[in-house]
């Protein structure tokens, strides 16, 4: 008799490596990797992602900028991630040696960032035009939280890695900002210094993408901000300790009659919780 047939193992087919280290990137970038998973190349790491990549189009800016960077964007749609895989692969075919730096991968960051990315892996990360979710029952699923805003931490680079954010939505742009500037691990960088203007970054991030020619197309405004990674006192990364931002308490007090502004009955808010870094001495 053969062998027994054996059943699939669900760690072979889940959404997300067990471990960053363990991952096959050969398939995203076959040039620089073999069929094995070993690298081929000098570019042995994804440095640049974008999360909520949409159709590719900062990826494909930023491919001929960073020839000698590996550049990921992650899309949870499947058809949107599907759409740009075979944009990729059309880039490489007409133009051959180029846009092998860029790949796309449908996950979800905010819950698999940390099984793709070491820590301190990457040097800059994107988030672009993401989705505002207007109703204050949805604002725990928007892109930047307190909580996810540890996982960001945990995968820049803590001696230049870099933030981008972008929205067409002023109230989303403050919402971000607020926990960006609670969050010690981050600081603003000045919109006027030498370093954001001679960012190459900025211009792509709030141009390149499909949402931001939309947004030009239609005369709107934009809201944009670059944030460096700071390291805490000590030099080293020691975790991070649960606390309650006052703020977000303050945010519900002037709450009247029960509904947004479709007018759809609003959920009670609830004490968010937050996972952030101990202050600074």
């Amino acid at each position: 008799m053969g062998e027994a047939l054996k059943l699939p193992q669900k760690r072979f087919h889940r959404q997300r490596p067990i471990s960053p280290d363990l991952y096959n990137w050969h398939k995203h970038y076959p040039a620089h990797f073999n069929e094995d998973g070993s690298p081929s190349s000098d570019l042995k790491k994804v440095e640049i992602a974008d999360v909520g990549c949409g159709f590719g189009g900062l990826l494909s800016s930023l491919s001929p900028l960073f020839p000698n960077q590996l550049i990921l964007g992650m899309e949870i749609r499947d058809s949107v991630e599907e759409y740009v895989e075979k944009k990729i692969n059309v880039l490489r075919e007409q133009k051959p040696g180029e846009y092998q730096n860029i790949s796309v991968i449908r996950s979800n960051a905010m819950k698999f960032l940390v099984h793709f990315f070491e820590k301190g892996q990457l040097s800059k990360i994107f988030f672009l035009f993401p989705d505002p979710h207007f109703k204050k029952r949805k604002h725990k699923a928007r892109i930047i939280t307190p909580q996810l805003l540890a996982s960001y931490a945990y995968v820049l680079n803590p001696s230049h890695g870099k933030l981008y954010i972008a929205t067409d939505v002023h109230p989303l742009y403050l919402w971000m900002t607020k926990y960006l500037d609670l969050n010690p691990l981050f600081e603003r960088l000045d919109n006027e210094s030498d370093e954001v203007k001679n960012d190459v970054c900025v211009q792509c991030s709030i141009r390149d993408t499909e949402e931001g020619k939309k947004v030009e197309r239609n005369a709107g405004s934009k809201w944009w901000a670059v944030y460096k990674r700071v390291e805490v006192s000590g030099g080293e990364w020691t975790g991070f300790d649960p606390i309650v931002y006052q703020s977000e308490k303050d945010d519900g007090k002037e709450e009247d009659d029960g509904e947004d502004e479709e007018g759809d009955e609003v959920e009670p808010e609830e004490t968010q919780e937050s996972v952030a870094p101990p202050e600074k001495e």
